[in-house]
Formats: C-alpha cells, structure tokens, sequence
C-alpha cells in the first residue's frame, strides 16, 4: 500500500514538475515574440521620428522663400523577400533618407538629379554579416524626391 502511495506521489510530483517546465517554456516563447514585435515597431518609430525632425528643420530654414524647394524624400525598394528582413529594410530605408536629407528645403531648379542618383548608385551595405549593394532604377524630382532602387545581396 505504501508502495501504491509513494508511486501515487511520484506520478504526481512528475506531472507537475512537466506541467511547470511546459507552460513556462510556452510563456518564454510568447515573451520573446512580443519583446521582437516591440523592437521591430520602436525601430520603425524612431525611423519616422528622425525623418520628421530632419524634414521639420529643412523646412522651417526654407519657410521664408516662395520657391519650389523639396519637402519630402520618398524610398521605394525593389528587392527580393527572402534575402531581407524586415529590421534591414527599415536600416536601409533609414540609411539612404539620410544620405538625401542635406537636399531637403534646397530649391529643386538647383539640385542636379545626375549628382542625386551617384549618392548611393552601387553603394554597398554591410549590415549582420550580409554585403547588400543598392542600385537607383528611377528617380522622380518634384516637390518630392522618389527614388527606386533595387537591392541586391551579393
């Protein structure tokens, strides 16, 4: 009898200690996709955040002239799911906006779109152990820079 209850207690004691390790795995995976979740959205945040400060202080500096100046840099990235994350596509999104931000509040009549395009035209990037080279496929010059490039991870 005693035999039974000690056998009783065991099975118990095993399934509980399983049942602990099982539900604290499954909580530390939900924690860790939330906490990834929560940095991929601070870093797209803080992205948009530098471009409106960045845009904010070209404009107030061109505010006093009525000329056609530029006001916004819009990025359009031609690139292939697999070789990049969504982490890198905002790093290299957040990279070229920074290299045009000097252009912002310049009067479009002087801005050269041949200079524009040599900026980062086969520019590489190196970022967790990937080469990634840019290349600019269309550029658009209005109130609003566009730019198409093409990302090829080499």
């Amino acid at each position: 009898m005693k035999a039974k209850a000690n056998k009783y207690f065991l099975n118990f004691y095993a399934g509980l200690i399983t049942g602990i390790l099982t539900g604290s795995i499954l909580a530390s995976a939900l924690i860790s996709y939330r906490i990834d979740t929560f940095y991929e959205r601070i870093a797209a945040l803080e992205n948009t955040i530098m471009e409106k400060d960045a845009k904010l202080e070209s404009l107030e500096k061109s505010i006093n002239s009525k000329k056609y100046v530029l006001k916004e840099i819009e990025v359009i990235l031609l690139y292939n799911e697999n070789d990049i994350d969504d982490l890198e596509f905002m790093h290299i999104e957040k990279t070229v906006k920074e290299k045009y931000n000097v252009l912002l509040g310049n009067e479009i009549k002087s801005i050269d779109p041949d200079i524009i395009t040599l900026i980062i035209d086969k520019r590489i990037l190196r970022m967790n152990g990937k080469e990634i080279q840019l290349h600019v496929n269309k550029l658009m010059l209005s109130e609003i820079l566009k730019l198409w490039i093409e990302i090829n991870v080499l």
